[in-house]
């Protein structure tokens, strides 16, 4: 019976200090409005901005994920300097050539081979003309990276031997060069090289920055031809479902070192290692957002002092009242603690609903960008808001307790 008599005292205690809160805010209406802004952007913006680092991991790891997971990529030139990021070209002694790839193909566990040549040309037809990426490869470019064709088909098996005069073309590139017209069957010049296309890529978008929309595709040994080139930009493998991916590359590496006259000179990186390097990346950009974002809190700390301390200088008299009449010093600290507390409390309800309308916004207007916030992103931002707004506001609350009620009711300091 004690237990609940001292429950229900406590609960109307704490029922009586937000009434009385509640009325201070609206006798100082500008005072209220200004801190909410000051807590509520606060918050908002640490939500809103790890928002943007969330939404990149995420997208590498669509973008990735669109890939399978079964992908390996053997660069030209070994990185003898270790950790950092993968090189993009690397400097190799001697050249990748499709018969390595060849070679690579009889190899277990790889599923499909696919040699890549890739150079800029101008694709023309008629009057119009569009400079390109060109990607040289064969038929097992589609199955690696998974393309398919909206019109057509894809490059035929001859392509992986054979200079042939045919093209895929990406959806956009077909509709700068051809409009509304049909593509396929007609011709167009590809650098130096007349081309019959034979099929339009399915819209897709950019993959791994790759536009696939705005590019060809060529035969490789076209394409070698067209860039005077019989080095390789890079050999992509797909493995079988349960490949060991560690036995696989050092079967890659013995291929390579046995037709290389001994020497290692090529990088392999997984799919796995591409998108753990870009998680940690992009995870701690997104823990410095946050960390910068949250500087706005403290900000808004500081001014919850500056004003509680305005604050108890104009209360004064209603401090020294409060003591009067047998209010403690503890009470009177908690009142203002109590006070900036509830302040910071609305101003965090209020920040994580602005963050979440303006996020679910964006992710409406622009859904390519998988916009949202980290799971710890709330609480971290709540919880440093009420952190901010306790330590800052413990000095006024310190003043406010130690007055002495005589003084502080003729407006006097101690």
């Amino acid at each position: 019976m004690a237990r609940s008599n001292q429950t229900l005292v406590t609960a109307m205690r704490l029922l009586d200090q937000l009434h009385f809160n509640g009325q201070l805010f609206l006798r100082h209406r500008v005072r209220t409005v200004l801190l909410l802004l000051a807590v509520g952007l606060g918050v908002a913006s640490v939500i809103m901005l790890t928002s943007l680092g969330e939404g990149a991991r995420r997208y590498v790891d669509r973008e990735f994920s669109a890939l399978g997971n079964q992908l390996l990529i053997i660069l030209p030139g070994r990185k003898e300097t270790t950790g950092g990021a993968p090189p993009i070209y690397g400097a190799a002694p001697r050249d990748l050539t499709l018969e390595d790839a060849r070679a690579l193909e009889r190899l277990p566990a790889i599923r499909a081979v696919a040699p890549v040549i890739a150079g800029t040309a101008p694709v023309t037809r008629g009057s119009r003309s569009r400079e390109v990426i060109v990607l040289g490869s064969t038929s097992a470019i589609f199955q690696v990276r998974k393309m398919d064709v909206a019109q057509g088909k894809i490059l035929p098996e001859r392509a992986r031997s054979e200079a042939l005069a045919v093209c895929v073309l990406g959806s956009k590139l077909k509709r700068e060069l051809f409009g509304n017209r049909r593509a396929i069957g007609e011709w167009v010049r590809a650098g130096d090289r007349r081309m019959r296309v034979i099929g339009v890529l399915e819209e897709r978008g950019e993959s791994l920055g790759l536009d696939l929309r705005d590019m060809i595709i060529v035969p490789v040994r076209t394409a070698e031809q067209m860039f005077n080139s019989p080095g390789l930009f890079r050999v992509l493998l797909e493995l079988d479902a349960n490949a060991d991916f560690d036995r696989v590359e050092e079967r890659v590496r013995g291929v390579i070192r046995e037709r290389h006259e001994g020497e290692d000179d090529v990088t392999l990186i997984s799919q796995d290692s591409m998108l753990a390097a870009f998680n940690n990346i992009l995870t701690t950009l997104t823990l410095a957002i946050a960390a910068i974002a949250a500087v706005s809190l403290l900000v808004a700390g500081i001014l919850i002092m500056n004003i509680s301390l305005i604050s108890v200088s104009q209360r004064r008299r209603e401090i020294g009242l409060l003591k009067a009449l047998g209010g403690s010093s503890r009470q009177v600290r908690q009142l203002f603690l109590g006070e900036s507390l509830l302040l910071v409390s609305l101003g965090s309800v209020a920040g994580v609903v602005v963050a979440w309308g303006a996020v679910l916004i964006v992710a409406r207007l622009w859904p390519v960008f998988p916009l949202a916030p980290p799971w710890w992103s709330v609480p971290a931002a709540v919880a440093t808001a009420l952190l901010s707004g306790l330590v800052f506001s413990l000095i006024p609350a310190r003043r406010a307790a130690a007055l002495d009620p005589v003084l502080a009711m003729r407006g006097q300091n101690l």
